[in-house]
């Protein structure tokens, strides 16, 4: 099996996998093989019981969460397997936030960060403040005009029509 959008193969541990990780966590979930080609063929690690201790303590304390990591064997050679749930809160790693998308791992910043970020947290661009507007800001003929639409279609009282805008 090859690559794709929830598994990801590495013949070793480098503690700059905690980035796909994270990129797991933020997107649909995955999981990481520690000792496989890029094909999944089990190539075994050496230190797999060492790793089966340090993996978990470097994803908590780089991302404040737990995944389950499991001590496989294939063939008499050991390889880890890290599943990682998809979180319905934006991770980040070490104050960086990755994204699984395809096969690759992205780093979210600008707009996709701030997208990103509101999209887990429920929240629309139309519904976020706008600094410094004041009630001098409304346009009180787009006010009527979209009271009289709501009213005709019924989504308003019609005795709203007279109500001030403040």
């Amino acid at each position: 099996m090859s690559e794709n959008q929830n598994i990801e193969w590495k013949r070793k541990w480098d503690n700059e996998y905690l980035g796909w990780i994270c990129g797991f966590a933020n997107a649909q979930g995955g999981k990481v093989y520690i000792g496989c080609d890029d094909n999944g063929n089990v190539v075994g690690l050496q230190n797999a019981r060492k790793l089966l201790e340090d993996i978990p303590n470097k994803i908590r304390d780089a991302m404040g969460i737990v995944v389950e990591v499991n001590l496989l064997e294939k063939d008499g050679e050991k390889y880890i397997e890290i599943v990682v749930p998809p979180y319905p809160i934006g991770i980040s790693c070490k104050g960086v936030y990755h994204y699984r998308s395809g096969s690759t791992k992205q780093i979210l910043s600008g707009p996709a960060l701030e997208t990103f970020l509101m999209r887990k947290r429920g929240v629309t661009w139309d519904n976020m403040p706008y600094p410094a507007f004041t009630i001098k800001d409304v346009d009180d003929g787009v006010v009527d005009y979209f009271r009289k639409l709501a009213a005709k279609k019924g989504r308003i009282d019609e005795g709203l029509l007279e109500e001030s805008i403040e």
